[in-house]
Parts: C-alpha cells; sequence; structure tokens
C-alpha cells in the first residue's frame, strides 16, 4: 500500500478521516487566491504558515490533502491520502465530488495570480519555481492517479466541466472542471515530469463533444479540420469552444474517410479521431 502521508511533508492531521467512495482515482488542482491582484497591481505572496494555520484551524472545513509551497518545495499535509478532504463544492443529490474515486488528492499551491515575491512578480502559476513538483508528482502517481488531464491540461480560467467524464475517468482535473463547483482555477499547472508527451491527442470520449464546451483539444482540432480541406466553419471566434461549425466541419472529415449516414454525423470517433491527428495540447 502507498503511503498514507507524502514523504517529507509536514504532517498536521486535523482528524474527520471519512473514507471516499472507490472507483477511477483522481488528484484535484487548486490555487489558494487568497488576494486579488492584476499587472498593475500586483501583491506580496501570502505567508506560507498563515495558510497552514489557516487550514488546521478556522479553515478546516475546506482543507486540502496537501498545501504546496511552490516557492519552497514545502509540503503541509492535513489527511491522509485515503480519505477525503473537503477543498470543493459538494452538494446534496449529486455527484460526491470529494468522495468520486478510490482517492480524490486535492492539492493547493501556495500561489495567485501576479503575487509578488520579492521584486518578481508571477503572472500564472507555471511561473514559479514550482520546487518539489517531481515529488508530489510521484506521491500522487503512487496512488494510481495516472499521469492525464482527462478534460485537458489547465491552461486559462475559463471553467469546463463535464459530470459523465468526472465519474468515469482518472486522472488529474482542475478544479475549473469539477462538477458542481464554479472556481476557476488553477489557470495553469507544470507538466509531468519523466512522462514523453504523446505526439497527438488521445481521444478524449464522446461525451466531451458538447455546445459550449471550451477547451484547447477543440481549437486544435479546428486547426487539422482546416488543414484536411474540411473548413466549414463560419466564423473565426471561440476556436476554443465546440459548436455547429465543428459539427458540419468534422462530419465532412467523416466523409472525407468514407463514413455516410449515421456514421459521418459531426460527433467525432475514436477511429477517425486517431486518423485525424490532432497534436497534443
Amino acid at each position: 500500500m502507498p503511503d498514507l502521508w507524502m514523504p517529507g511533508a509536514t504532517r498536521l492531521d486535523i482528524g474527520d478521516h471519512a473514507p471516499t467512495d472507490g472507483g477511477p482515482a483522481k488528484a484535484v488542482s487548486h490555487i489558494t487566491w487568497d488576494r486579488n491582484a492584476t499587472a498593475a497591481k500586483p501583491a506580496d505572496l501570502v505567508p506560507y504558515e498563515d495558510l497552514r494555520a489557516y487550514f488546521s484551524g478556522s479553515g478546516k472545513g475546506v482543507a486540502p490533502h496537501i498545501l504546496w509551497d511552490v516557492f519552497t518545495g514545502r509540503f503541509t499535509q492535513f489527511v491522509p491520502a485515503n480519505c477525503r478532504s473537503k477543498s470543493l463544492v459538494d452538494q446534496a443529490g449529486g455527484t460526491r465530488t470529494n468522495r468520486a474515486g478510490s482517492v480524490v488528492i486535492q492539492l493547493e499551491a501556495l500561489y495567485f495570480p501576479y503575487c509578488r515575491v520579492g521584486t518578481q512578480v508571477y503572472p500564472r502559476l507555471v511561473d514559479t519555481p514550482c520546487k518539489g513538483w517531481p515529488e508530489l508528482q510521484e506521491y500522487v502517481h503512487s496512488w494510481g492517479v495516472p499521469l492525464v488531464w482527462p478534460m485537458g491540461h489547465p491552461s486559462n480560467f475559463v471553467p469546463n466541466r463535464s459530470e459523465s467524464v468526472w465519474e468515469t475517468t482518472a486522472g488529474w482535473y482542475a478544479h475549473s472542471q469539477v462538477p458542481e463547483n464554479t472556481h476557476q482555477d488553477p489557470g495553469s499547472w507544470p507538466g509531468f515530469v519523466g512522462v514523453d508527451k504523446p505526439k497527438y491527442e488521445p481521444f478524449p470520449g464522446t461525451s466531451f463533444f458538447r455546445a459550449g464546451r471550451r477547451s484547447p483539444i477543440i481549437a486544435a482540432m479546428h486547426k487539422r479540420l482546416a488543414a484536411e480541406g474540411c473548413n466549414r466553419y463560419q466564423s473565426t471566434t471561440n476556436l476554443d469552444v465546440w459548436g455547429t461549425g465543428d459539427e458540419r466541419s468534422y462530419a465532412a472529415w467523416q466523409r472525407k474517410l468514407g463514413y455516410s449516414g449515421r456514421d459521418a454525423d459531426g460527433m467525432p470517433g475514436p477511429t477517425s479521431w486517431s486518423k485525424l491527428k490532432v497534436p497534443n495540447v
């Protein structure tokens, strides 16, 4: 069995060790976002000790598993990995967000956009040193969480949620990708280390393609369809949002492959997707 507590992390057990429900193993990435700053008005980073005291005190009700100081590589863990934590909104009657997996390991990076450390300002999380990330990735992976982002690697603060993907697919999720939640973080997250990135984007599943879905995967697909002579788009705006232009263009791609009738309805399937060779984003 993997370690219940991350090696090298400070253990600050807050109790309340409720179990998870079982199912696909997941990790959820958050940022603390404890101040609102802008490029014009950056703000000093909140001390790590303040957040550690908050999550072990008055903030127990929203504590994650692990608080990560991306500037120093320090970690504090508040509950064992095989128990649920409470960083996600969990509405009555819906999917049990904090428990929907064999593990649902929640990670809070000490960061907010345009935080200032010394004289340096950091617009995105990935602009920080991200110290300790390889160790954090290794620990989460030891609990069976695969090194994939089923809803896409977070690259902005635009929410993108699918309850069906969340309930059925193991991997890493941004807070902005979890059902029943309205937060938009983390905005970005470091890439996996020691793993060769696939050349092409894996098929994200049929349920991924629904009206209004926003993702860099859709923008990459758009470019490939145009390159294959299947451009049936009537607008060049919102290239990363699934809509009727995508359906028409993908149907043209399916017909180009020799499909017809219901097999050329504009809804991507695994075979036609693999042949489209959408670059990994």
